[in-house]
């Protein structure tokens, strides 16, 4: 039986990558439509079982898709590396969810305090909108009120006079 060269070796590696990454690629866009907090483990699990690598050969130093090995070993029943690669998917695992849950951790406070601040500018907007309306509001009026404001003068707030509304000229 002839063994793999370097040579070989590098260009299956290269295949299954480019799959892999194709698959990846299909599978984003497959869960694109579920709950944000749902949809990124689930892509973060898929990556862990596409590149995830387990040893196949310690003498060598090769290794291989721990998914491949497992689905080889537990579907043919030959070799003993099964528990190795189940071993290695979940270590794999463990360190990408526990990388991402500080991620996760990092980046909630700040979407929090983006989305209070778009809230923020949001309601300001509102009030001056409603601010501008008022005061087309009221410029269009055809009836002011008459007072010694006309004249330039403040009006008196306590004189019941003021509350007479007479046409502008």
């Amino acid at each position: 039986m002839d063994t793999m060269t370097e040579n070989d070796y590098l260009i299956a590696w290269g295949l299954y990558a480019f799959a892999a990454l194709g698959c990846l690629l299909v599978w984003m866009r497959m869960t694109r439509w579920i709950w944000r907090w749902l949809r990124e483990p689930l892509r973060l699990l898929m990556a862990v079982l596409l590149f995830s690598p387990t040893i196949v050969d310690p003498v060598k130093e090769q290794v291989a898709p721990a998914l491949a090995i497992v689905a080889l070993d537990v579907l043919f029943k030959v070799g003993n590396n099964a528990w190795r690669a189940v071993s290695d998917l979940f270590m794999y695992g463990m360190i990408a969810f526990g990388l991402y849950l500080i991620v996760v951790l990092i980046r909630f406070p700040i979407e929090r305090a983006a989305s209070a601040r778009k809230e923020k500018t949001a309601a300001a907007k509102a009030a001056a909108a409603a601010d501008e309306l008022q005061d087309e509001q009221q410029d269009e009026q055809p009836f002011g009120v008459a007072g010694d404001d006309r004249y330039g003068r403040p009006p008196v707030p306590s004189n019941p006079q003021r509350s007479r509304i007479e046409p502008r000229l």
